[in-house]
């Protein structure tokens, strides 16, 4: 597998990780004890740490992807997996 391939799949999984990670922690105004801000919505965020969702994302799409990787080289899990999703073509000529 070449570098680049690797790279486009671990940011791929980063992307999906990213979206997956968000929601855990999040406080809002009301639940850490703080006075909303004049127009923000009652669900948002009391605060932001950006760095530490990078950092529990990149996480998460490092062994995700360590997963996918140990799965192209040992071929656990192949098309062949998935061979009941598969209906072959009708032959219209008999």
């Amino acid at each position: 597998m070449r570098w680049t391939t690797i790279l486009a799949i671990y940011f791929l999984l980063w992307f999906i990780s990213l979206f997956l990670v968000l929601p855990f922690g999040v406080k809002t105004a009301e639940e850490a004890g703080k006075d909303l801000v004049p127009g923000q919505a009652e669900s948002a965020p009391a605060e932001f740490r950006p760095l530490r969702i990078f950092g529990t994302t990149s996480l998460v799409a490092a062994a995700l992807f360590g997963l996918f990787y140990a799965n192209y080289v040992n071929g656990w899990i192949d098309a062949s997996t998935f061979k009941f999703l598969y209906t072959p073509p009708v032959d219209l000529s008999k």
